[in-house]
């Protein structure tokens, strides 16, 4: 069995202002109630972002940064908060947020993520076949498909799956098969 602990990673601005993407520091105060949080890890890894980086060393990790990781890209939309853009491009905006099936200009759709998280999950059970205790950093965005993919819900679910900086998901993997672990 491997079980996997998924950490959304610490507050940024762009969290807080509701920006899309972007490499945001994470906010001092977050960082360091990451580092009341007692992980421990046979492995971990963290989404390139720095916030993710930086959320894994406060929390004592030294991990393998991995782009499968990333949060959603954005393409023409990365930078700018969800209010400036549903002012400036109603339509568009709208029917993204309403169809995930819709990329952003030049970005991933909600499916590609789920598919990354896939993956990446697959991988995963590849390299630790074992009795591992792995930890991943990542931004919300990527625990949010990780879980869906885990639960095997569609991309519609994903708004529906509130994730909060430093929020932690436990998973396992036996048999062949990942489930979510509670308690």
């Amino acid at each position: 069995m491997t079980a996997l602990t998924l950490v959304a990673h610490a507050l940024t601005p762009a969290l807080r202002g509701l920006v899309l993407g972007g490499d945001a520091e994470p906010d001092p105060a977050s960082v360091d109630a990451a580092r009341e949080l007692k992980l421990t890890a046979d492995a971990s890894y963290a989404g390139p972002e720095p916030a993710a980086v930086r959320t894994a060393e406060a929390l004592g990790l030294s991990p393998i940064v991995d782009p499968a990781l990333r949060d959603r890209e954005y393409g023409e939309w990365t930078g700018r908060d969800l209010e400036s853009l549903l002012g400036a491009e109603p339509g568009p905006v709208s029917a993204w947020l309403e169809r995930p099936h819709t990329a952003t200009p030049g970005g991933e759709t909600e499916n590609d993520v789920l598919a990354r998280a896939a993956d990446w999950l697959g991988d995963l059970t590849a390299r630790h076949e074992d009795r591992s205790t792995v930890v991943a950093v990542v931004h919300p965005a990527v625990v949010r498909a990780i879980v869906l993919y885990v639960l095997d819900a569609p991309a519609e679910s994903l708004r529906h799956v509130n994730v909060r900086p430093l929020a932690t998901v436990a998973l396992s993997h036996h048999a062949g098969t990942w489930s979510l672990t509670f308690g």
